[in-house]
């Protein structure tokens, strides 16, 4: 990792982190601290049932914090409400989901124009939308005309693309990815982490990557595993 990269602001940062949730036997995470740098690619690790999604659901604000801090392009998220951390995340935060959860009747150009929709702030990033969401189907090496077509008639890595330019649409400074790779061969997997790092290092975004598979973890900046950084509720029992 260059100085530069070390030296700088974090773009994510959790500190004092912890949630239960509910129910008696219900399962209890914890992160005394975590840190991820602007303009960094972490590949986080992590086998099934060990708190990965907790985790990313923390951040993404879709559930709140129980105590600690989670700090996102340099806002707190804990101290907003449910409504003020959905209008956050809409504009600071691409997400790439593990079944991509394209609208599959819609076509591939409103799929990737939908945050806009949603995000003002994001919204003000492009200049010209339907212009920037054809070039990244472009540079993701879609195919042509592509933008009319309905996802649902694309490919498992065509819809895994569409995803990502959905996620890189407006330049959020965080991309989150939530196992994106898992039904993808190895080959597919590495071309498609590649266009992703080039296209976020171009949108100035920060990387954060959830995974099981350990075969990508040479083409990250830091690998770290979710048992380095969290404390499950069996773990500390």
């Amino acid at each position: 990792m260059t100085q530069d990269l070390a030296a700088a602001t974090p773009i994510l940062h959790l500190q004092d982190v912890r949630y239960r949730w509910p129910g008696r036997a219900s399962f209890g995470l914890s992160v005394p601290n975590f840190v991820l740098k602007t303009g960094e690619k972490l590949l986080l690790l992590g086998k099934s049932g060990s708190g990965k999604s907790t985790l990313l659901s923390l951040i993404c604000g879709t559930i709140s914090v129980q105590s600690g801090m989670i700090s996102v392009a340099g806002t707190d998220i804990s101290g907003l409400s449910e409504g003020e951390r959905d209008r956050f995340r809409a504009d600071q935060i691409g997400l790439i989901f593990q079944q991509f959860n394209l609208l599959p009747y819609a076509s591939v150009g409103d799929n990737i124009l939908l945050p806009l929709r949603f995000a003002p702030e994001r919204r003000l990033r492009v200049e010209a939308p339907y212009a920037e969401a054809t070039q990244l189907c472009k540079q993701l090496e879609l195919p042509k005309n592509v933008m009319s077509a309905r996802a649902g008639t694309l490919s498992v890595g065509q819809q895994q693309r569409v995803a990502a330019a959905r996620a890189l649409i407006g330049s959020p400074p965080l991309i989150m990815a939530d196992e994106p790779t898992s039904a993808l061969d190895a080959d597919t997997q590495a071309s498609f982490v590649e266009l992703l790092f080039e296209l976020s290092r171009s949108a100035g975004s920060s990387v954060l990557m959830v995974s099981h598979d350990a075969r990508l973890a040479n083409q990250f900046d830091r690998v770290v595993n979710l048992s380095d950084i969290a404390v499950t509720e069996a773990e500390a029992a």
